[in-house]
């Protein structure tokens, strides 16, 4: 999903909320990209090289599971994610750092051998008709 670095929920940081409901949900991943530059429905761009419009860069951020898990959790981010872009983007997972006892890329949290395996498919074959969906 596309937002705005200065977006907020509750005076936190939009995809702070984001990101820490992913984890609550226990989703397989969530990472949080900065933008330099870009712009959006606004038609106004956003940059970093300029201090005027510095203060609402573009913010993408990125969750990872298989397809019916992230659709299920949509839903929690409702009212909150409104003015934002969403996505669905199908992928392969060629490499995922795992399994063990937790920790980051481990998989640990959700269950022994529960984590996506080197080579599997991400997006359980695809739910949509265009054949997308899956891992965002």
């Amino acid at each position: 999903m596309i937002l705005g670095e200065a977006d907020q929920w509750h005076h936190r940081p939009l995809y702070a909320e984001v990101v820490h409901r992913a984890h609550e949900a226990g989703l397989a991943g969530a990472s949080v990209f900065r933008g330099v530059e870009g712009f959006g429905a606004s038609s106004v761009v956003h940059t970093s090289r300029l201090l005027s419009l510095s203060e609402d860069l573009p913010v993408a951020v990125v969750i990872v599971d298989d397809d019916a898990r992230v659709r299920a959790f949509l839903p929690r981010l409702a009212g909150l994610v409104d003015g934002c872009l969403v996505t669905l983007e199908r992928v392969e997972v060629l490499r995922y750092g795992g399994g063990g006892s937790g920790g980051e890329g481990g998989g640990g949290d959700r269950g022994g051998g529960d984590g996506v395996r080197a080579g599997d498919r991400a997006d359980g074959g695809g739910a949509r008709g265009d054949g997308g969906g899956g891992a965002r």
